[in-house]
């Protein structure tokens, strides 16, 4: 899960500058988590305290996170519907609005840890994508998402990964990063860029790796980095230094989160890393002090 974040993170400053090489600093002071991170949090704080998976305690996580903290880039039909009584059905909650976008993919992470078969992974990635991305392409993205890093956390090869994910969901991912980079554009949509992070996932030789050839694909370089990163993560792990990195960018309640989501699932084999590497930082509101 901190895998997904610190892609997030590190691609945040090149979502609309692309870089398109995989030669840059990985932390900068202009980095910054986005609302990727906010709905993993949420995500993952929904799967840990209702055991129902049910759409209304989403939600409520889903609100909560970005009530508190909205200057994050949601985009605009995300934005309207956490904050607009427009999007209200008669019940109160929120009604879906059938997006194929890769929201539904970037904030899946945590799902792929919380689960012992593929086939409850898979159920429930569509129940957190659904909420919103009720299209099924949207639907698509989270559960290949999710798959993948089920698929990689159980110690499965690439070849298994790519197979799977090619068989059931049908991207294409007979493609190279070198390939993709030459005329990929901006693209917000799961069918248009999970296929292109899973690659840079499956060109990698490690976390790091994956994480600069995400970015270096351009276009919406954050979500990229986020999904790659969360299935890099369960396939290789992630380097301390890269840990000790995120110290700074994170608050300490989304910390605890990642850490409680470890102690509480398959992703506990991550805790010790955490808390030897995380020490409490200072904060101004939301924001860190550097």
């Amino acid at each position: 899960m901190l895998g997904a974040v610190t892609g997030d993170t590190i691609g945040s400053r090149f979502e609309f500058r692309s870089i398109n090489s995989t030669n840059f600093e990985l932390f900068d002071i202009r980095s910054k988590y986005t609302d990727d991170t906010v709905m993993t949090m949420a995500v993952a704080e929904w799967l840990l305290e209702d055991p129902k998976h049910t759409h209304k305690v989403l939600e409520e996580k889903m609100v909560k996170y970005g009530k508190l903290d909205p200057q994050r880039g949601y985009g605009g039909m995300f934005f309207r519907w956490l904050f607009s009584s427009q999007m209200l059905n008669e019940d109160g909650l929120r009604r879906p609005y059938n997006s194929f976008g890769n929201g539904s993919a970037m904030r899946v992470s945590a799902v792929g840890w919380m689960f012992d078969t593929l086939e409850e992974t898979e159920r429930v990635a569509e129940i957190s994508a659904s909420i919103t991305h009720n299209h099924p392409e949207g639907i698509k993205g989270a559960q290949a998402t999710a798959a993948a890093i089920f698929i990689a956390r159980n110690g499965k090869s690439k070849t298994e990964i790519k197979d799977y994910i090619t068989e059931k969901y049908g991207y294409n991912l007979n493609r190279t990063c070198d390939e993709i980079r030459l005329d990929y554009d901006f693209d917000e949509t799961c069918q248009g860029s999970v296929p292109e992070a899973i690659i840079a996932f499956l060109d990698s030789t490690d976390y790091e790796s994956a994480i600069r050839l995400a970015v270096s694909l351009g276009g919406d370089a954050d979500t990229q980095a986020c999904i790659a990163g969360g299935i890099a993560e369960a396939f290789y792990g992630m380097p301390d230094e890269i840990v000790r990195g995120m110290n700074i960018y994170l608050p300490e309640n989304y910390k605890d989160i990642i850490i409680r989501l470890a102690e509480n699932s398959a992703y506990n084999c991550h805790s010790e890393q955490l808390k030897r590497c995380w020490t409490p930082v200072k904060q101004c509101g939301n924001e860190i002090v550097l």
